[in-house]
Parts: structure tokens; C-alpha cells; sequence
């Protein structure tokens, strides 16, 4: 399946561009579905539909999203149901640790008294997202739209599988199998159960689910679309996200500058906009392409509201031919009808304006992609082995390494992550870091002791 992941900067439009993506990709025949975890509405009013609900039926066979919701030939959309997904998920693991509650003296905790907490909303997302790529033959899609948060709350989302993963290796390590095999004999000696098969077996599954969504992530299938409204702002933020994206291995396929201002306008207000813009819409040509496309979205002079029709002439974006401001303002007012540049009523412009300039997804093979990460053999002139690691949009006052065993912890701005040595390395000591042209080249020198001695 291919998955495109939507998110930017906050503000810029994500929601807007994650629907037009998914509008596109369906209008090329691919069976498409958009999946957001937003519950504030704003989703199903872009739309032009009613709220999304979960489905009816027993926990045990519910998707961890709404039902979907056709909009249009080969699009639906749905929503990720944190509430019903968490109370499920507490439910079944208070079942299998009952035993364990019991001796405690616990008082299992009712599905109405639940609340959901803090952080459940991305660990329902990324369930979701496992799920879409294993639906049954037939009633699955060709592409997968994730409407994601602001790019921080992606990065750390992105990176939560690993995370979790190394967490449940060091606190049940692979020696637990051993303690399997005393439990009753040490439960004889304390003189009381030990704690129940089920929840060792709920360890090993969610080790098997979080590989499953670490490889949906790691797939050459998986890309990134970056959003931004251009302006001074947002660079430092576009670079911040790009650096802990890098860091992560995500791929970003494009960028896409959203709401450009028209480009001539005599009046000296718009002017100065559109100047800012345009200043900062060179600065992202300069920084991305060409290796990575950057996409042009127009400003609507309002905003969406449902697909639209592509040969519907309002859709064609703001009157160009308005010579003064109050065309663009009078042209933001929400509505069934707003008044273009002369004052004439039309329309309000639907994503059907905008599926065209961002484009449906490139085919991608499933597969794992290429490790982005390299070792250069510099023994025979240096002496040394290089790592190199890409990080672009990093900055050398952000940057922090230590070596901790056979790890390397990287520390890229508000980004954080354990990298695990190439065999050869762990028997190197971290001789020399340095960042040129946004690649992170760490030096190691072999350890006597432990590189084997050449004859």
C-alpha cells in the first residue's frame, strides 16, 4: 500500500492538503482512503459531511477508525476513534491481567469510568495505521492519506515504535523466557501466584505490533508531505522538522507552499504579502529542490468547502483581475456565497482547485528502504572508519553526541534517538564529529584491544 503522511507547520493547511492529496490520488483510479485524528470537527466541515462515527458491533471486531465515509468514486474518509480504541485496549488487557489485579486486591476499572490519556491519541494513530495495511483482500485501498499533527508531535510519533520496542527489550529481555519455566516453583517459594502467563504473552504482542508498524514506517512506500503557509516564520520551523525527520529515516517526497498570494497586485498591502512570500518561497526552492519537488498551492480567497468540481469556473481561485485587497478579504468570509474582486457573488472554491497543483502519490515499492546511514573505510589513508548520517536542516548549536555502550545517542534540537553501532564500529572509540552540508560525519578509530591484528 502506499501511505503518504501529511503534516508542517502549525497552521499552514495540513488538513486542506492531506484532502486534496487523497482527492487526487483517487481521481487517477486508486482506491484512496483519508484517515485523520482530529476531533474538532474542522475534517468533516472541509468535507462537507456529518461527523464520523465509530462503528457498532463488539470491541473484538471493530477497526480502530470510524466507518468510512464515501465522498466521492474510490475516496472515503474516516476518523480514529481514541475513545472506543483505549477503552477496548484497557478492557482486554484488565482481562488477561486478572489474576495479577486479583492478588493486588484491584477493583477493575468499568468502560464508562475510562478517560482517555494523555499520548493514547498517537498510539490509536499508529494501530490505525498498522491496521489499514492489513485489511482482507478485497476491502483494502491502494492509498493511504494520514492527516497528522503539527511536524513535532509527528517526529515524536514517527519515532515512538522504536522507541517503545528498546523499552520492552530492557525491561523484559529476551532471559525472561528462562523465568517462564521457574514460575511455578518460584511461586511455591513466595507463597503466592506469580504474575500470569497473559500478560507476558500481552509483552510479546505488542512487541509483534510495534515491529509490524515500524516496518509500515521504514517501507519505501512511506513518504512525507511537508506543509507551510511561506513566510519568515515558518523556515525555522520547516528546518527544525526536516533535521528530526531526517533523523528518524522518513522520507519526504514534497513540499508543498500553501496559500500564495497572487503575484502583481498594484495595491501596496497585498504587494508586501505576496513579497514576503515569494521571498520565502525562493529560500524553500533553495533548501529542498531539486531532490525534493516543491508544490504550489494558490490561495482559494477563502476556504474549501466540500470537493468541488473542477470545471466549475470559481474553482479556478481567487479573481485574478481584482485590482484592490477587498477582493481577497471579502473572499475569505465563510459561506455558501462570497463575493469575488468586482463584488459579484460566487461560489465558495472546493478541493477540487487543489488536487490538480499537489498532485496524487507517486507509485513507490513496498519494501524496506536503503539504510540512509553509511561507513566509509578510510583505515588504509586515515586510519579511521567514517559514519555518515544525513541530517539536513541541522545546526551544529543543536547537535549533541554520546556513545553509550554499543549505541550512539544523537541529539538534533528537540529530536532524540538511540542508534544501535554497525558491528565494525563497536570495536571503535568515537575519535572526531563534525557537520558539513547537512551530513553528520562521526570518525572512529579501531581499539587495539578489540580490532583484529593484521599480519
Amino acid at each position: 500500500m502506499r501511505t503518504v503522511l501529511v503534516t508542517g507547520t502549525g497552521g499552514a493547511g495540513r488538513t486542506t492538503v492531506a484532502a486534496a492529496t487523497a482527492l487526487a490520488a483517487a481521481r487517477e483510479g486508486q482506491r484512496t482512503l483519508l484517515l485523520t485524528a482530529d476531533r474538532d470537527g474542522t475534517p468533516e466541515a472541509l468535507l462537507g459531511i456529518g461527523p464520523l462515527r465509530g462503528a457498532p458491533g463488539r470491541s473484538a471486531d471493530r477497526l480502530p477508525w470510524s466507518v468510512p465515509v464515501a465522498l466521492t468514486p474510490g475516496l472515503w474518509a474516516a476518523r480514529v476513534v481514541t475513545d472506543e480504541w483505549f477503552r477496548d485496549e484497557l478492557t482486554a488487557l484488565q482481562d488477561r491481567g486478572r489474576s495479577m489485579l486479583d492478588m493486588l486486591g484491584s477493583a477493575p476499572l468499568d468502560g464508562e469510568e475510562m478517560s482517555v490519556l494523555p499520548g493514547v491519541e498517537a498510539v490509536a494513530l499508529l494501530r490505525a495505521l498498522r491496521a489499514a495495511q492489513t485489511a482482507p483482500p478485497g476491502t483494502g485501498w491502494d492509498v493511504l492519506v494520514v492527516d497528522l499533527p503539527p511536524a513535532p508531535e509527528t517526529v515524536a510519533l514517527l519515532a515512538l515504535p522504536e522507541q517503545l520496542r528498546r523499552y520492552l527489550r530492557r525491561l523484559l529481555p529476551a532471559e525472561r523466557q528462562a523465568a517462564r519455566a521457574l514460575r511455578p516453583m518460584l511461586a511455591q517459594l513466595a507463597g503466592m501466584p506469580m504474575p500470569a502467563q497473559k500478560l507476558y504473552e500481552t509483552a510479546e504482542r505488542w512487541e509483534r505490533e510495534l515491529a509490524a508498524v515500524q516496518g509500515v514506517l521504514e517501507s519505501e512506500a512511506t513518504t512525507v508531505r511537508l506543509v507551510v503557509d511561506p513566510g519568515p516564520l515558518a523556515d525555522r520551523a520547516l528546518r527544525t522538522a526536516r533535521a528530526g525527520l531526517a533523523l528518524h529515516g522518513c522520507r519526504v517526497e514534497s513540499v508543498v507552499a500553501n496559500r500564495l498570494l497572487p503575484t502583481g497586485t498594484p495595491d501596496p498591502w497585498l504587494g508586501a504579502l505576496s513579497g514576503q512570500q515569494q521571498a520565502a518561497l525562493k529560500d524553500l526552492y533553495e533548501q529542498w529542490a531539486p531532490a525534493t519537488p516543491v508544490r504550489e498551492l494558490p490561495h482559494l480567497g477563502c476556504d474549501p468547502q466540500g470537493l468541488g468540481d473542477a470545471t466549475d469556473p470559481a474553482d479556478s481561485g481567487p479573481d485574478d483581475t481584482a485590482g484592490d485587497v477587498s477582493g481577497v478579504v471579502s473572499g475569505v468570509v465563510s459561506g455558501v456565497v462570497v463575493s469575488g474582486g468586482g463584488g459579484a457573488p460566487r461560489p465558495t472554491a472546493g478541493l477540487a482547485a487543489l488536487a490538480g497543483p499537489v498532485g496524487a502519490p507517486d507509485p513507490r515499492p513496498d519494501r524496506p528502504a536503503p539504510d540512509p546511514w553509511t561507513v566509509e573505510d578510510r583505515l588504509g589513508d586515515e586510519g579511521v572508519l567514517l559514519w555518515r548520517l544525513p541530517l539536513p536542516g541541522a545546526s551544529r548549536d543543536g547537535l549533541n553526541l554520546v556513545r553509550r555502550g554499543d549505541e550512539l545517542i544523537v541529539t538534533v534540537g528537540p529530536f532524540h534517538r538511540v542508534l544501535p553501532l554497525p558491528s565494525a564500529l563497536r570495536r571503535c572509540t568515537v575519535s572526531g564529529a563534525g557537520l558539513r552540508d547537512g551530513q553528520l560525519q562521526v570518525r572512529f578509530t579501531p581499539d587495539p584491544d578489540l580490532w583484529p591484528k593484521r599480519p
